[in-house]
């Protein structure tokens, strides 16, 4: 079954032309099903790009999917046309009362700062909160995966000596969870972060389990039965060109930046990168719609009661 987005989301373009199966609004009112109701907290500089990313993992499973963009209530997006942000993104505010079956929280460019002095920071805890009694799973990425074990168990993140950039290859550490479900032993997977959340510092008590890690980077995945969440440290989602994108734009901005690790050939910035993780990409999102699916209530409102 296709993902039914906005018709006028410039995603649907570019999924459209890949051969992602997406519904016009109009046709899916006409289906006597009941679609996955997915929430996206886009947290992300680029929010188009990082839409598009998400959903074509989304839509690529063989089930109905409603997205529903989100932003925090009173920030204004400096990257993204506001025209874009009034037109496509309700506050959170405006969703607060309503129920999903999943939740995602993106990543954001704040990781350097301390929570507490992020702008949006106490909103983003009230989210979080509020996952626990109207989100069925949530997954976060990158810095809201930092934010989030922050928030629950009180993990700090470190700050390191350099950013962690490029792909890097991790460990399947529980091939019988149903998010590894089909994974290799050992897979690459896109990083880009300056901070990192260490295994020593995780609560031994909470029932937390460390699903995936690197060598180079540490720890890459860690499933939260306790409060539904999936932690992503890092960014299976990437396009092909992301981090390029990434290490010319900070280039242009005057800072010193390494070539991202293991990335272009030949670690030669004017060669294409070759995309080597857009498989368990597919696999990780389509594990977790799989898994969600398969526990959501099929009544909406129920939807957190059983929390």
């Amino acid at each position: 079954m296709p993902i039914k987005i906005p018709d006028n989301l410039p995603a649907r373009r570019t999924l459209e032309a890949e051969g992602v199966m997406v519904m016009r609004e109009a046709d899916a009112v006409r289906q006597d099903i009941r679609p996955l109701r997915i929430g996206l907290l886009n947290l992300m500089p680029n929010k188009i790009s990082t839409e598009t990313q998400l959903a074509r993992l989304i839509g690529a499973t063989p089930l109905q999917v409603e997205l529903s963009l989100v932003r925090i209530t009173n920030h204004v997006a400096r990257h993204t046309p506001a025209d874009h942000m009034a037109s496509f993104y309700r506050p959170w505010d405006d969703v607060r009362a309503e129920r999903f079956d999943g939740f995602i929280i993106t990543g954001a460019p704040v990781e350097r700062f301390p929570f507490e002095s992020v702008t949006y920071w106490d909103e983003l805890r009230r989210i979080f909160d509020w996952t626990q009694t109207h989100v069925h799973h949530c997954f976060t990425i990158c810095w809201a995966a930092q934010a989030a074990v922050h928030h629950f168990y009180g993990v700090p993140k470190h700050e390191l000596p350099a950013k962690a950039a490029g792909i890097f290859r991790h460990r399947s550490l529980v091939p019988a969870s149903p998010f590894l479900r089909g994974f290799s032993d050992d897979f690459p997977i896109p990083v880009s972060r300056w901070t990192e959340v260490r295994r020593r510092d995780l609560p031994s008590n909470a029932g937390l389990t460390v699903l995936a890690e690197s060598d180079e980077t540490g720890l890459c995945l860690l499933d939260d039965p306790a409060h539904r969440m999936l932690h992503m440290f890092n960014h299976l989602e990437y396009d092909t060109t992301t981090l390029a994108d990434e290490y010319n734009r900070d280039r242009a901005a005057g800072m010193e930046m390494p070539v991202p690790k293991h990335y272009f050939p030949s670690d030669e910035p004017t060669h294409r990168p070759v995309n080597s993780w857009r498989g368990h990409a597919h696999l990780l999102f389509g594990n977790w719609i799989n898994q969600m699916y398969q526990t959501t209530p099929f009544n909406v409102d129920s939807i957190g009661l059983a929390a």
